[in-house]
């Protein structure tokens, strides 16, 4: 069995820990990584999409990173009680052609005892931008610890 600290049911600080780890995890780019924070019987709903178990977790987060290039995330605590954290994020990336976009979402979590999240619902929004209003500019990976975050940013 696989433990993914902090646990629940969390305090302030342990649930700004837990949204700072998967920040950095999604960061990384890695859906092979990304995918062990997940139950293997996960749940997501993901805009209109439904995703079930690790593997699918895996294969979607793998088509996900295909498409969003130079993906830079910040996510932010909004809410927490006992196994659930309540998050909302940004992150900007563009397409193929070039096109920018920062994309604006909300998450809702619900963990296991063992700290592995077995539920996800994301709703998330497209905002086409220019290349120059970017705001999220540290090198590919884990953001900076003096990186704005989204309050600090007004976003």
């Amino acid at each position: 069995m696989s433990i993914r600290p902090p646990l629940p049911p969390f305090t302030r600080e342990s649930a700004i820990e837990k949204v700072r780890l998967a920040e950095d995890g999604w960061n990384s780019r890695n859906p092979e990584k990304v995918a062990l924070a997940y139950s293997t019987d996960t749940q997501w709903r993901n805009r209109a999409e439904f995703v079930n178990g690790r593997t699918e977790a895996q294969k979607f987060l793998q088509t996900k990173w295909q498409k969003e290039h130079e993906y830079r995330l910040i996510k932010e605590l909004w809410a927490f009680e006992g196994h659930r954290i309540a998050v909302r994020y940004a992150y900007e990336w563009h397409d193929d052609a070039g096109n920018w976009y920062r994309s604006y979402g909300n998450e809702n979590w619900e963990f296991a005892d063992d700290g592995l999240m077995q539920r996800r619902y994301a709703c998330i929004n497209d905002l086409p931008i220019s290349a120059t209003e970017r705001l999220f500019h540290w090198p590919q990976g884990r953001r900076p610890d003096d990186h704005p975050g989204l309050s600090d940013l007004g976003l």
